[in-house]
């Protein structure tokens, strides 16, 4: 892909009729490349650029669906933040991603470790728990290590940690109030009461009147945050069978099954041979972006061909090249676990009173 847009930038360049724009020029070849209106202003200016090996990172695609993500110059268009939250492979931060303003498919927030696309959640927005400023050697603070590329900073401000502890003791830090959005987020009672409001505009957050209500909203956002931070690590919900299992088992796509000629969600059919039974229905009552997780795994995971790229995406080609034969099916039964966990704690969260 760098390839050919040097190769577009070059002929550009050597254009013989020069009062043709760079969008009335270039090749449009989806197989090669996806032109974007940054990219294109690009060629315009005839800048080139360098694959960079070592621009690699993970990020959540979609939920509970992870991919690779080249961060190399101009091969990202429109970046928003992300390299304040993420600037390396190695930075380490928290996210809680929220839908946009204007959304249909329902509010529910979720939490990533990773870079998150703009449509994990539709138009979404993210609060993180910290954010990294390049180090500028020459201006440091007595508690910078100068060593460091980037310097790492407290998203929560200082003025709401300082309302939580006159509120809730002194003893409360940054970290329990980020959890504690994460918590209340996912309280049904908020959700509903500001429904009209989440729609229209990004959350709006009181606090609650008593401390021993911030803290169960504390303890509940963090574990809900491990929860959906460590899914991958999660033991499989206990009541799922696995029907024909396989120590090597391979997807293409997998699909309901039906009972009495009616859809049955409470099978999935994983391949030919393979089946998923005795799913809890509950479990599809958790929905992020207007899916269960377990249905954002079943799209996601299957063998496809970009129709205009025409790049062939196979999951089974990780799983192998990993060592993790199993990783598919086996991530079945822990999102079952992770949703109906979550269920759980959302229904434990305790009533709604707001200090005026």
């Amino acid at each position: 892909m760098v390839a050919f847009y040097n190769e577009q930038v070059s002929n550009f360049a050597n254009r013989k009729e020069k009062t043709i724009a760079a969008k009335d020029f270039i090749t449009y070849d989806p197989t090669n490349i996806s032109w974007s209106t940054n990219l294109i202003e690009a060629v315009q200016k005839g800048a080139t650029a360098t694959f960079e090996q070592g621009r690699f990172s993970i990020g959540m695609y979609r939920p509970f669906f992870k991919q690779h993500v080249y961060r190399g110059e101009k091969f990202i268009n429109r970046r928003g933040q992300f390299d304040q939250f993420f600037p390396t492979p190695q930075s380490k931060n928290l996210v809680i991603c929220v839908p946009g303003v204007g959304t249909k498919k329902g509010f529910m927030p979720f939490i990533v470790d990773t870079i998150p696309d703009v449509q994990l959640q539709f138009n979404g927005q993210c609060f993180p728990l910290y954010y990294y400023e390049k180090n500028d050697r020459d201006v440091l603070s007595l508690f910078d290590n100068g060593k460091d590329e980037f310097v790492r900073r407290d998203a929560i401000t200082d003025f709401i940690l300082q309302r939580a502890r006159e509120e809730y003791g002194p003893r409360t830090t940054k970290e329990d109030v980020f959890y504690y959005v994460y918590g209340i987020l996912h309280a049904k009672e908020y959700r509903e009461r500001f429904a009209a409001d989440l729609q229209k505009s990004l959350p709006r957050l009181p606090l609650v009147e008593d401390v021993k209500t911030f803290r169960a909203f504390v303890s509940a956002g963090k574990k809900l945050a491990s929860l959906h931070l460590n899914y991958e690590s999660i033991e499989p919900h206990p009541s799922v069978i696995i029907e024909n299992d396989s120590d090597a088992p391979t997807v293409q796509q997998m699909r309901f099954g039906k009972s009495n000629g009616e859809e049955d969600k409470s099978i999935i059919h994983f391949n030919d041979t393979t089946r998923i039974i005795n799913i809890p229905l509950r479990a599809y009552d958790w929905q992020v972006n207007g899916k269960s997780p377990i249905e954002w795994v079943m799209e996601r995971y299957a063998v496809t061909v970009n129709r205009d790229s025409q790049i062939r995406n196979d999951p089974n080609d990780w799983c192998r090249e990993h060592g993790q034969p199993r990783y598919i099916l086996d991530l079945i039964g822990r999102i079952v676990n992770v949703s109906i966990q979550t269920l759980d704690l959302m229904a434990s969260l305790p009533p709604l009173s707001f200090k005026t």
